[in-house]
């Protein structure tokens, strides 16, 4: 569902905002036009309202200081809709949204330094999160320095893990992204799923950028808690790992280790630690350092 985000405005700047709106798109006393996306859709806007109000569209109307251009502007790599609400709220300081285009519209947001815009996208993408888009969300705040977002998406996948890693969008995820959300303590999902999980993202990525599966995974798998699988979990684990090489010998090793000597010594505390959603086994009060 769409909804207008709007940011603040007072007196009779929001009175002079309503006034424009109904220049919004308009082709009279327009003197500008976009040929936008593949569609090829023209939108009309007016150079005085986009130059005022944006450095990135004053530079493009009048580069290097020369002459206007009068033929259309051709932007082909951007979806209509996406550009019309980036001008929608430069004529208007309001933007309507919904989850279709609004990691989009961040993104151009950014692209163009329309902070206050950027503002308005990261609110609406918080208040309308779903499992299908999270990790989406979560890739574009990352990217784009998004802090605050980067933090409510981790909490979103933390409360369901488990529906999220089958989501196309966390086979999507980078490896520097998919290695931050391992990292937490509070995920909602057992080991091996996500051990699984992991593996079929190492494969699409694999296929995807055309490099072998240990090496697009290495990252990731670091963060993979392999002392907390059972000695016949991680037996079938080795199995299939001769498959496709995704996990370090070495770390297959280290993890029998564990086994082997009844402690969690000689691999980083946080491998040793069950996350919120791991299934009890019998060997993990071995694991525990203040444990006997």
């Amino acid at each position: 569902m769409a909804r207008s985000c709007s940011a603040r405005l007072h007196g009779d700047a929001a009175a002079f905002s309503a006034a424009l709106r109904s220049l919004l798109n308009n082709p009279q006393f327009s003197d500008v036009t976009f040929v936008v996306g593949r569609e090829r859709r023209e939108v009309f806007a007016h150079r005085c309202v986009l130059a005022c109000r944006c450095q990135a569209f004053r530079g493009m109307l009048s580069p290097a200081g020369g002459p206007a251009p009068r033929a259309p502007l051709v932007l082909g790599n951007v979806q209509p809709d996406v550009f019309l609400a980036v001008i929608e709220f430069l004529y208007t300081n309001c933007v309507t949204l919904d989850s279709r285009i609004a990691l989009e519209v961040l993104t151009s947001s950014v692209e163009y330094g329309l902070q206050e815009l950027c503002k308005l996208c990261v609110e609406f993408i918080k208040e309308t999160l779903s499992v299908e888009q999270v990790c989406e969300a979560l890739q574009a705040a990352v990217t784009y320095g998004q802090g605050d977002l980067q933090q409510h998406c981790l909490a979103f996948i933390e409360g369901c893990t488990a529906a999220v890693v089958r989501t196309r969008g966390f086979q999507e995820l980078s490896d520097t992204v998919l290695a931050r959300v391992l990292r937490s303590d509070r995920l909602a999902v057992d080991e091996l799923e996500l051990v699984q999980a992991v593996r079929e993202w190492a494969h699409v990525s694999s296929a995807v950028l055309e490099r072998p599966v240990p090496e697009v995974a290495a990252l990731p798998v670091r963060e993979l808690r392999l002392p907390l699988l059972a000695p016949s979990e991680l037996a079938t684990l080795e199995s299939h790992n001769q498959r496709d090489l995704l996990i370090p010998v070495s770390s297959i090793a280290a993890a029998w280790r564990c086994h082997a000597l009844r402690r969690g010594s000689g691999v980083p505390a946080r491998l040793c630690r069950p996350r919120r959603g791991t299934r009890p086994r019998e060997h993990h009060r071995h694991l525990d350092p203040h444990g006997k």
